[in-house]
């Protein structure tokens, strides 16, 4: 009798690449967000881009949803939670944050997400926090600060600070905790009916926020650049990154996930380099190895064994 061959998906390995997926894609949002910040206001941007999100995704998960109503129900207040952190708040803080405070104060703020990711964890899930895990953290940021600051840290020196800078550190920590959420969705709530349900309730609960903003300042000019911002932050941003972070929570769980997160600058500033010409230095080379260094000692496990 021949022995039969089991092909096996290593979680660890799937995990991370969805996050590392969502990290990339966040990476461009950085890039649009930067030019639409400016004009139109945070809530109304993030209307938008949620509006989008919810559209495209209602005709695929619109019968995934309606058959499983009663758990949206029986789960409203935990997805009414998650929803207002990671849908409602978070990103319109970010918008908000971009309006009064500079791009190199956002990044490295931005950096704070997985440090928050670890020590909630380690609150409220008595996740350990290892030696090992700490030292790849610390390469990690170390390779972040080396690129942002372009080889330079006495940029760091000369930074000062605005209302702005607070709003991120917020938002900042909302994800975090939006992110410790997600690892105890309960397991009956399938993905696309906890997507579209976070979506719709998130949405909901912007409309007075942005219906604040056009009273106060007008309807934004919507030219043909703009939309096709809104819709690459819509379908790219919200609706793919937000599945694939999903599901990487699901399998490495948030710390783990967190840390891939740190890989955003590197990709940032490829990106850069291949849409806005920006050049490429030996502190993106040495930054890039510290921060991929970091993550791998971080997340390597001796043997796979399921997130607790």
């Amino acid at each position: 009798m021949k022995p039969q061959t089991q092909i096996t998906t290593n979680p660890l390995f799937t995990g991370a690449l969805l996050a590392l997926l969502a990290t990339i894609i966040w990476s461009g949002n950085f890039i649009v967000s930067r030019g639409l910040g400016q004009m139109i206001h945070p809530a109304t941007l993030a209307f938008l881009r949620w509006s989008t999100a919810l559209i495209i995704l209602l005709p695929f998960a619109m019968g995934p949803t309606w058959k499983q109503r009663h758990l949206v129900k029986k789960h409203f207040r935990y997805l009414a939670l998650t929803s207002f952190l990671g849908i409602t708040v978070f990103n319109t803080l970010i918008y908000t944050a971009g309006r009064t405070t500079g791009a190199l104060n956002m990044a490295l703020i931005s950096t704070s997400i997985p440090v928050f990711i670890i020590l909630f964890a380690r609150l409220f899930q008595s996740e350990a926090i290892t030696m090992r895990k700490l030292a790849g953290m610390c390469a990690a940021v170390a390779g972040v600060l080396l690129i942002i600051t372009r080889g330079d840290f006495r940029m760091l020196t000369a930074l000062t600070f605005a209302a702005g800078d607070f709003w991120m550190l917020l938002a900042a920590a909302l994800f975090a905790a939006y992110s410790i959420l997600v690892r105890n969705k309960p397991k009956e709530l399938g993905q696309a009916t906890f997507l579209t349900a976070s979506f719709g309730i998130g949405l909901g609960m912007l409309i007075p926020w942005s219906m604040g903003e056009l009273m106060l300042y007008g309807a934004p000019d919507l030219t043909p650049t703009i939309l096709g911002a809104v819709l690459y932050i819509g379908l790219g941003a919200s609706l793919l990154a937000y599945m694939c972070w999903n599901g990487a929570i699901s399998r490495i769980g948030p710390a783990k996930a967190g840390m891939v997160y740190y890989s955003l600058p590197l990709f940032s500033g490829l990106e850069a380099w291949l849409l806005l010409g920006e050049p490429v230095g030996w502190f993106h080379l040495l930054g890039g190895v510290s921060i991929v260094g970091g993550i791998y000692a971080a997340t390597r496990v001796t043997k796979l064994q399921p997130p607790k």
